[in-house]
């Protein structure tokens, strides 16, 4: 099944196989697949399957004690929110600013490390479409094991085009997978030493390729813009954090809510340059130019 088939499920009236979100009168939700012969069993009563096939989304469904539930499809941000978990999740805020600053598309082949519970995965994958290709590189197989299990569940089955390497990304030989240096579009690091991988990222990316790399503290965030300033071969850093806050809309009361997704970690952006250039850095203050060292006597 490529994503045209699982993504159209998405879409249309309820059916066997679409993941469905039920809230009740109170806001909180429920999640599952729905399956032939299948039912959904709550202290307020059981829903058959069956009942839900063929409704529009935004259908009241009742239970056999009458009571509603408001039926829609999950969004991403849903489903991640909820999935089962081995690691600490990348949010979707963040996945957002990772497909958007990365620039990553239809069509691009991805290294990403880090898999976790896969939740930027599912990002990637949606994002590089079936003319792309993602190649996962995770050091846990339980990880890894979990990731494969929640991709599956998002999307119905396997991608054909996303595979799972369990080792060391600075350790790959990712011919094995069909890679070839220089080939790669976009290499995404969610790990604890990034910078670690900086070599290795240099010697995949294509001239212009993308680095970028989510990391949690200012340790971290240090390191990684050090190592990438320090070769070359990568343009300077930009690093930044992303903080998301909803407001509270009521007629005329309009203010911020009292809680926020704050600080979740840092991105750190870097291109790679062509073969045989070394990246230009920005004169920072007090610095001379090459032209006004060479002017001094002596």
């Amino acid at each position: 099944m490529d994503s045209g088939e699982r993504w159209a499920k998405r879409k249309g009236l309820f059916q066997y196989g679409d993941r469905i979100q039920l809230s009740d009168q109170k806001g909180k939700l429920y999640s599952f697949t729905l399956k032939e012969g299948g039912s959904w069993h709550s202290h307020k009563g059981i829903i058959e399957h069956a009942q839900c096939v063929g409704l529009p989304e935004g259908s009241f469904i009742l239970s056999t004690s009458n009571t509603p539930y408001f039926a829609m499809r999950p969004l991403y941000e849903d489903f991640i929110l909820a999935m089962p978990r081995g690691a600490t999740i990348v949010y979707p805020k963040d996945a957002a600013d990772i497909v958007g600053y990365g620039d990553i598309s239809e069509g691009d082949i991805v290294l990403e490390a880090g898999v976790g519970s896969g939740a930027l995965s599912i990002a990637l994958l949606r994002a590089i479409g079936d003319s792309g290709a993602l190649i996962s590189i995770e050091r846990r197989d339980d990880f890894a094991e979990i990731a494969k299990k929640n991709i599956e569940l998002f999307f119905g089955a396997s991608p054909k085009n996303w595979s799972v390497l369990v080792g060391s990304f600075e350790e790959q030989d990712f011919s094995h997978a069909g890679i070839q240096m220089g080939t790669v579009d976009r290499i995404v690091l969610d790990m604890l030493a990034p910078w670690e991988c900086v070599e290795q990222s240099a010697t995949y990316l294509r001239p212009g390729g993308v680095f970028i790399a989510y990391v949690t503290t200012t340790t971290q965030l240090s390191r990684t813009v050090e190592a990438l300033r320090a070769d070359r071969r990568f343009t300077e850093p930009y690093s930044w954090e992303s903080l998301h806050r909803g407001w509270h809309v009521d007629s005329l009361a309009v203010r911020p809510d009292n809680r926020m997704i704050g600080h979740t970690g840092f991105l750190v952006r870097s291109r790679r340059v062509a073969y045989g250039v070394e990246a230009p850095r920005p004169r920072r203050r007090g610095s001379k130019s090459p032209i006004e060292e060479s002017e001094q006597p002596g």
